[in-house]
Protein backbone atom coordinates (compact mmCIF):
# COMPACT_ATOMS: atom_id res chain seq x y z
CA UNK A 1 0.00 0.00 0.00
CA UNK A 2 1.56 4.07 -0.81
CA UNK A 3 1.49 6.84 0.98
CA UNK A 4 -1.36 7.45 3.38
CA UNK A 5 -3.70 9.88 1.43
CA UNK A 6 -6.09 10.60 4.16
CA UNK A 7 -6.66 14.22 5.64
CA UNK A 8 -8.98 13.90 8.96
CA UNK A 9 -12.21 16.00 7.95
CA UNK A 10 -11.63 18.90 10.11
CA UNK A 11 -7.91 19.07 8.15
CA UNK A 12 -9.72 18.84 5.10
CA UNK A 13 -11.92 21.78 5.87
CA UNK A 14 -9.66 23.67 7.47
CA UNK A 15 -7.02 23.62 4.44
CA UNK A 16 -9.16 24.75 2.20
CA UNK A 17 -10.64 27.37 4.00
CA UNK A 18 -6.90 28.66 4.57
CA UNK A 19 -6.34 27.78 0.73
CA UNK A 20 -10.03 29.64 -0.31
CA UNK A 21 -8.81 33.07 1.77
CA UNK A 22 -5.31 33.22 0.00
CA UNK A 23 -3.73 35.03 2.43
CA UNK A 24 -5.73 36.36 4.85
CA UNK A 25 -6.19 33.10 6.94
CA UNK A 26 -6.30 33.56 10.69
CA UNK A 27 -8.49 31.92 13.53
CA UNK A 28 -11.93 34.21 13.00
CA UNK A 29 -11.73 34.47 9.29
CA UNK A 30 -11.08 30.46 9.17
CA UNK A 31 -13.99 29.78 11.52
CA UNK A 32 -16.39 32.30 9.29
CA UNK A 33 -15.46 30.27 6.17
CA UNK A 34 -16.32 27.22 7.68
CA UNK A 35 -19.34 28.46 8.56
CA UNK A 36 -20.48 30.03 5.18
CA UNK A 37 -19.57 27.44 3.53
CA UNK A 38 -20.87 24.27 5.42
CA UNK A 39 -23.32 25.68 7.92
CA UNK A 40 -21.20 24.32 10.84
CA UNK A 41 -19.74 26.22 13.63
CA UNK A 42 -15.86 25.38 14.57
CA UNK A 43 -15.27 25.93 17.85
CA UNK A 44 -12.41 27.84 17.79
CA UNK A 45 -10.25 25.52 20.26
CA UNK A 46 -10.41 22.81 17.70
CA UNK A 47 -9.48 25.46 15.27
CA UNK A 48 -6.20 26.08 16.66
CA UNK A 49 -5.57 22.19 17.64
CA UNK A 50 -6.00 21.67 13.87
CA UNK A 51 -3.90 24.05 12.70
CA UNK A 52 -0.73 23.00 14.94
CA UNK A 53 -1.29 19.47 14.01
CA UNK A 54 -1.45 20.90 10.29
CA UNK A 55 1.72 23.35 10.73
CA UNK A 56 3.55 19.99 12.82
CA UNK A 57 2.87 17.83 9.10
CA UNK A 58 4.58 20.77 7.45
CA UNK A 59 1.02 21.53 5.41
CA UNK A 60 0.75 24.52 6.54
CA UNK A 61 3.29 27.39 7.70
CA UNK A 62 1.92 30.24 9.97
CA UNK A 63 3.21 33.65 10.21
CA UNK A 64 2.21 36.05 13.50
CA UNK A 65 1.39 40.11 12.43
CA UNK A 66 1.76 43.07 14.68
CA UNK A 67 -0.74 43.30 17.78
CA UNK A 68 -3.18 45.13 16.88
CA UNK A 69 -5.04 47.34 19.94
CA UNK A 70 -8.61 46.46 19.11
CA UNK A 71 -8.09 42.89 19.98
CA UNK A 72 -6.10 43.84 23.09
CA UNK A 73 -3.03 43.94 21.80
CA UNK A 74 -2.94 40.12 20.56
CA UNK A 75 -1.51 39.58 16.93
CA UNK A 76 -3.45 37.67 14.51
CA UNK A 77 -1.71 33.85 13.29
CA UNK A 78 -2.06 33.99 9.92
CA UNK A 79 -1.68 30.48 7.73
CA UNK A 80 -0.66 29.76 4.62
CA UNK A 81 -1.12 26.05 3.00
CA UNK A 82 2.29 24.81 1.91
CA UNK A 83 3.25 23.16 -1.61
CA UNK A 84 3.19 19.65 0.72
CA UNK A 85 -0.09 20.90 1.76
CA UNK A 86 -1.52 21.44 -1.76
CA UNK A 87 -0.24 18.00 -3.06
CA UNK A 88 -1.85 16.30 0.26
CA UNK A 89 -4.96 18.21 -0.08
CA UNK A 90 -5.26 17.79 -4.13
CA UNK A 91 -4.44 14.08 -3.39
CA UNK A 92 -7.15 13.54 -0.39
CA UNK A 93 -9.60 15.36 -2.54
CA UNK A 94 -9.05 13.07 -5.91
CA UNK A 95 -8.83 9.75 -3.35
CA UNK A 96 -12.58 11.43 -2.09
CA UNK A 97 -13.38 11.73 -6.07
CA UNK A 98 -12.63 8.36 -6.64
CA UNK A 99 -14.07 6.52 -4.12
CA UNK A 100 -17.47 8.19 -4.73
CA UNK A 101 -17.78 7.96 -8.83
CA UNK A 102 -20.33 5.84 -9.67
CA UNK A 103 -22.50 6.51 -6.61
CA UNK A 104 -24.14 9.50 -7.14
CA UNK A 105 -27.67 7.92 -7.94
CA UNK A 106 -27.09 6.03 -4.91
CA UNK A 107 -27.25 9.61 -2.92
CA UNK A 108 -30.19 10.86 -5.18
CA UNK A 109 -32.13 7.90 -3.63
CA UNK A 110 -31.28 8.61 0.05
Amino acid sequence: MGRKLYLGELEHIVMAAALRLDGEAYGARIIQEIEDATGTRVKSGSLYVTLDRLESKGYVTSRVADPEPGRGGRPKRYMTVTPEGLRMLKAAREAMLTIWQGLESRLEKA
